[in-house]
């Protein structure tokens, strides 16, 4: 028991305190973003266009419903919007004079409880997220219950690959227009050609040897294979292997450009 104050009165965990404090109040204005909207493509691509790809009929669903195939591939592409959503933007504002990293440095904080705070906010979101999102496709028959038991962990792990990386590049940046940019032509291609509406193996080989090395892919794919049961210890383990050294390298490389300009 006597760890459970000194837990508490973890720097880091003040840091993660000040974006709970912070979330208090603008919590309403991002479950349209991050929960409504997956949720409403969810409805209308796995439900509707999923009708007609299901009676039309398609070897590349391994005998899968759309919805079912589409579903964890969805919520592993939210699990990467929502991560770079919260660890983009909110990075490189906090990171600029009048930013609120700026007073948290000037106390004993180090730059490393800064990130280490500020990502396991982001893991809260993505993981809140992925709450909602797996009750509502094991409640329309998507995903059966017991698939969906570490649907939630593929999900923060696929979150927390992207998270540590982007925050430890988004504090380095000096122009918002460069988060904008890597928004459209880095994650939005990520999100079209990364397997989350079809199957790779309908795409050319050369562009599906380099849509296999994205993190996406590689979240899409574990989410899938757990949810549909196909999941082989082999395959899945590298994939969680990938999205694991992914976080590791981001927040090894986190700490290293928060500390130069944090103090730079």
């Amino acid at each position: 028991m006597a760890l459970l104050p000194d837990l508490a009165r973890s720097p880091a965990l003040r840091e993660f305190t000040y974006w709970m404090h912070r979330y208090r109040r603008t919590w309403r204005g991002t479950v349209v973003v991050n929960v409504a909207n997956p949720l409403l493509f969810l409805a209308a691509m796995g439900v509707g266009l999923g009708r007609l790809v299901d009676d039309g009929g398609s070897d590349h669903l391994h005998g899968a419903t759309y919805l079912a195939f589409f579903a964890p591939g969805l919520l592993a592409a939210a699990a990467m919007q929502n991560a770079f959503l919260d660890s983009a933007g909110p990075v490189f504002q906090s990171a600029r004079q009048r930013g609120n990293y700026r007073a948290a440095a000037a106390t004993p904080m180090r730059p490393a409880d800064i990130l280490t705070g500020h990502l396991l906010f982001t893991g809260f979101r993505v993981l809140t997220s992925a709450l909602a999102f797996v009750v509502v496709i094991v409640a329309t028959g998507a995903v059966p219950w017991r698939h969906s038991l570490l649907l939630l962990p593929a999900a923060l792990l696929t979150g927390l690959a992207f998270a540590a990386p982007v925050a430890a590049w988004a504090v380095t940046v000096t122009r918002s227009t460069r988060i904008n940019g890597v928004f459209r032509f880095v994650l939005l291609p990520m999100y079209m050609f990364s397997g989350t509406f079809y199957s790779t193996t309908q795409l050319p080989d050369w562009l599906r040897a380099v849509v296999s090395v994205t993190p996406l892919y590689q979240g899409i794919q574990l989410c899938r294979e757990l949810a549909l049961g196909t999941a082989a210890p082999l395959d899945s383990g590298v994939h969680v292997l990938y999205l694991a050294a992914m976080a590791t390298a981001g927040l090894l490389l986190g700490r290293r450009t928060y500390t130069r300009h944090l103090y730079g």
